[in-house]
């Protein structure tokens, strides 16, 4: 790992939650509730923190938990490691629903996000980082599943336009992310093409998010940042972080002018964390720009 120490987070970078997360992921802002929840996959645990009190709460789960969404009925739908399930927060029940790579014990599900029909899009990566054996799958709300691509390395940053005619996906394997033209009513996407690429720099893009200019919010793995770019893939702006692995971002709040970024601790060693004692932690940034409101799952 590179030594950033030369990079100064930005001031409007605030560590929230000091939770050393070994694998922080996939924070998901509840509108109604004024909480944020997000997961550490490889702790197992699910983590809600009410900013308004400070108070975080977890959720210990049976197995890894890599994304999640709310749904209209309550609770969560959820990709474990294994499969797809519901979730209920407070009996603390799995409700499974399907394991569609089975057949693949090398792959574990990863990224997952609600368009705004309402349907849970979700992708698998191989745990070894190495091969390109996954997939990416969307859930209907009548919990039909359909594969939509395969010869995936790891699944991440799935993001919509807000005209919902485009859509964003990342294999971060690749250190690739592309956009798909998008049909909202069918739940397809097509011809796909480069967005952006950071191969050979050393980071990889990881979760991100849409903010209401429509310009896309990228967490880089290993790179020290959150970045932010036009619609044509045009870099527009760094925000950089006193840790070297971001995870995922996310906008939050109560007028959704938050952005949340989970990071990871993911391996690193005491030396290390010795120039980012705050790695796995959540930070929260003030990015001069608001959010959009997250969809729930309809099934």
């Amino acid at each position: 790992m590179a030594d950033h120490r030369d990079r100064v987070p930005s001031p409007e970078v605030k560590c929230v939650v000091e939770c050393a997360n070994i694998l922080g992921e996939v924070p998901v802002w509840d509108l109604d509730e004024q909480n944020l929840y997000w997961v550490d996959i490889e702790g197992k645990k699910l983590q809600r923190l009410t900013p308004a009190t400070g108070e975080v709460r977890i959720w210990h789960l049976p197995e890894r938990i890599a994304s999640f969404a709310l749904r209209e009925r309550g609770g969560l739908v959820v990709a474990f490691a294994s499969g797809l399930a519901f979730y209920d927060l407070d009996s603390e029940t799995i409700e499974w629903i399907a394991r569609p790579e089975a057949h693949l014990p090398g792959n574990r599900f990863n990224e997952g996000k609600v368009d705004r029909k309402g349907r849970f899009w979700v992708g698998a990566m191989d745990d070894s980082l190495e091969n390109r054996t996954a997939g990416l799958y969307r859930l209907d709300p009548d919990l039909a599943l359909t594969k939509i691509r395969g010869e995936i390395g790891i699944s991440n940053c799935f993001v919509w336009s807000l005209e919902n005619d485009r859509f964003w996906f990342a294999d971060t394997l690749l250190k690739q992310v592309y956009t798909y033209d998008y049909d909202h009513q069918r739940g397809a996407i097509s011809n796909q093409r480069l967005f952006t690429a950071t191969t050979g720099l050393g980071y990889g893009p990881d979760g991100g998010t849409i903010d209401e200019e429509g310009y896309i919010w990228i967490a880089m793995w290993d790179g020290w940042k959150v970045s932010r770019f036009s619609p044509d893939g045009t870099l527009d702006r760094e925000i950089h972080l006193p840790v070297a692995r971001p995870s995922s971002c996310m906008f939050g709040g109560p007028d959704l002018s938050t952005l949340y970024v989970t990071t990871a601790v993911w391996k690193a060693t005491p030396k290390e964390l010795e120039v980012q004692p705050l790695a796995g932690g959540l930070f929260a940034i003030d990015a001069h720009v608001r959010g959009v409101r997250e969809p729930r799952f309809a099934g």
